[in-house]
């Protein structure tokens, strides 16, 4: 067995464990299947240990030994991403490149505003953008593979948390929106108790925005009944501008005349607005002044994102 195995193997290993298969680990890291499986095979050969077993039509099973490197090359590579920050730290060199994580609707609606702002003022460090979801991209942040994260949180006890390992920066508070699909000729507001007997599409069961949902319709004494589950918000959107469902959004989403064929719903008086945290994500330390001002500039993208958000349509 080599005393060090090869780190580019141990890279590969890690994306194909935390993905559950060669090819979407294949996918992340810009390879071919063919090249992950024979970097498995590589790594196996230097460590004279099975790591993976591979069955057809199955998932990959990491071994005993296999879960065992991956906690140690995770740690690895975490020590590796803090020494690389204090290294540029001290070498105060231009940073090239910034490697940024974020969830599919801030690519929509909050990264062309910024990344337009970014390239009106000249040359600095060219942004990678990755549309990455908030689980996803955490790990991705730990191990030095990103510089940022956009991430979003529903409820507070959901990831990510404040640690010696992640640096949390609250860039506001973006409002939920309860929606339902526009009625012409209607001539009053659409009320939380009109909605009642009708379809809701939400997340899948164990996504935020799922529980969230079912926590506050706990709040109200109510039991909405989803019956149209998908993760993907524009698909949501698409279900409730067809009159399908009721569902909530993100005020981002239906803003800057994205609203067209929804109306929001009156809720009663009292009831607490709902809102999701849009947070950014980073590894502790002096961050590079670049970071510092894309952090800058996405806060203000989401302060004038939910300025301009969907208002309820007026009823004459």
């Amino acid at each position: 067995m080599k005393s060090q195995p090869d780190l580019k193997l141990l890279a590969t290993f890690l994306a194909v464990v935390r993905r559950g298969s060669m090819a979407e680990a294949a996918a992340e890291l810009g390879y071919v299947p063919s090249a992950v499986s024979q970097h498995i095979a590589a790594l196996e050969r230097d460590m004279a240990v099975e790591l993976i077993v591979r069955r057809p039509g199955s998932r990959l099973i990491v071994t005993a030994a296999g879960r065992s490197l991956a906690q140690a090359t995770g740690t690895l590579f975490d020590a590796t991403a803090r020494f690389q920050d204090a290294a540029s730290g001290i070498a105060n060199r231009e940073i090239a490149e910034l490697r940024v994580g974020t969830y599919p609707s801030a690519m929509s609606h909050l990264f062309p505003q910024v990344l337009s702002t970014l390239r009106a003022r000249g040359p600095g460090p060219r942004i990678r953008l990755v549309v990455v979801e908030t689980d996803e991209g955490l790990p991705r942040v730990k191990s030095g593979d990103m510089d940022l994260l956009v991430a979003y949180r529903y409820l507070p006890e959901d990831p990510p948390a404040p640690s010696e390992a992640l640096t949390i920066t609250v860039l506001g508070r973006e409002p939920l929106v309860l929606v339902t699909g526009a009625e012409p000729g209607r001539r009053r507001p659409v009320e939380l108790t009109d909605c009642l007997e009708r379809e809701w599409v939400s997340g899948h069961a164990h996504n935020p925005d799922r529980r969230l949902l079912f926590r506050w319709a706990g709040e109200l004494g109510i039991e909405p009944e989803v019956t149209l589950e998908t993760g993907d918000l524009h698909s949501m959107l698409a279900m409730i501008r067809a009159g399908l469902a009721v569902g909530l959004l993100p005020a981002t989403l239906l803003g800057a005349g994205h609203d067209a064929g929804v109306e929001r719903v009156l809720l009663p008086p009292g009831v607490t607005p709902l809102h999701r945290e849009i947070l950014a994500v980073s590894r502790p330390g002096a961050r590079p002044p670049a970071v510092n001002d894309l952090v800058t500039l996405l806060t203000g993208a989401v302060e004038s994102a939910v300025v301009t958000g969907f208002r309820s349509p007026v009823i004459t």
